[in-house]
């Protein structure tokens, strides 16, 4: 592991002119709602309680940042494709998003979460395409593998490595993992040194 400092809570922010100052590299976790992404942050970090975990989905409805040991500025993005909130707060934050995840220099690699037991949706191919279009790096994390078959998986695997030569900014490797068993996580927080 490359640091034993937990990170630390910088603040919740809903406009792009609010963000804190670029001076470290950043990575971005983006996913649909409910995919597990504040579970994987604490889980990742060895953090309990950081990023703000829910049942419900759609309750990430800012970019949350978290400096890990002033080395690295992780930022929680809101879920996307389900919300309990009304519609035009939902654009509204999907819209900072975006901004977000087109403009900003100081963002090293997106990590796209997708739910191993639902594969890629249409959603997610959105997502996808934007960011192949902006040419930012991102990487397709397989979540939750600790609840679905072997079999499953490796057919799930199997299918998005076949689309992987279609998207240009996608990173060639897939990772997989469980926030609930810990399955990889090391191998993730040591992937994380070679991006800072």
């Amino acid at each position: 592991m490359w640091t034993d400092e937990k990170p630390n809570f910088i603040g919740s922010f809903n406009k792009l002119e609010q963000l804190p100052v670029a001076k470290l590299p950043e990575v971005a976790f983006v996913g649909r709602s409910n995919v597990g992404k504040s579970s994987l942050i604490n889980a990742l970090t060895q953090t309990k309680g950081l990023a703000k975990t829910s049942s419900t989905p759609g309750r990430t409805q800012s970019l949350n940042f978290f400096n890990w040991a002033d080395k690295l500025m992780v930022v929680d993005l809101p879920g996307y494709g389900y919300a309990k909130a009304p519609k035009k707060l939902v654009e509204n934050w999907q819209g900072v998003m975006k901004d977000y995840l087109r403009g900003r220099t100081s963002l090293k690699r997106v990590f796209l979460l997708i739910d191993s037991r639902h594969g890629v949706k249409k959603v997610d191919l959105e997502i996808m395409k934007m960011l192949d279009e902006c040419a930012i790096t991102y990487q397709i994390i397989l979540t939750k593998i600790d609840k679905i078959g072997p079999m499953n998986l490796d057919k799930e695997i199997k299918k998005i490595e076949k689309m992987m030569i279609e998207h240009p900014a996608l990173f060639p490797a897939l990772m997989t993992t469980s926030s609930e068993k810990g399955t990889n996580l090391k191998e993730f927080r040591d992937s994380l040194f070679e991006i800072i």
